[in-house]
């Protein structure tokens, strides 16, 4: 199966922008369909963004819309997360996972990165 490691998360202040990274070994994500989650504290995993196959469609979380841009650069089987406007509330987990098909529902999607941390000041 593929294997994903995230990275790019970290502190920053309300209105700031970060660039996560999701790099895959073993299988090109050409074939799947990769997803972005995320997971604060006490709350359930939410679906982010989603990129299908070689990123010629990509679909969001309404919430996500217009903030959030997902994309990926084939050459380095590696998916990205821009994300602008960074606000308080977004502050989780950030996750990378592949599914088989385009879904939102974090069911779907079998292989799964470590995470990595973003949190947003006030």
């Amino acid at each position: 199966q593929v294997q994903l490691v995230e990275s790019g998360g970290g502190l920053v202040q309300a209105g700031g922008s970060l660039r996560l990274s999701c790099a895959a070994s073993g299988r090109t994500l050409n074939n799947y369909v990769t997803g972005w989650f995320r997971q604060a504290p006490g709350k359930e995993r939410e679906f982010v963004a989603g990129i299908i196959g070689s990123g010629g469609s990509t679909y969001y979380a309404d919430s996500m819309k217009g903030r959030f841009t997902i994309s990926k650069d084939n050459a380095k089987n590696t998916v990205y997360l821009q994300m602008n406007s960074l606000e308080p509330e977004d502050t989780a987990l950030y996750y990378c996972a592949s599914s088989a098909w385009a879904s939102r529902s974090a069911a779907d999607f079998r292989s799964w990165g470590q995470g990595t941390q973003v949190t947003v000041s006030s």
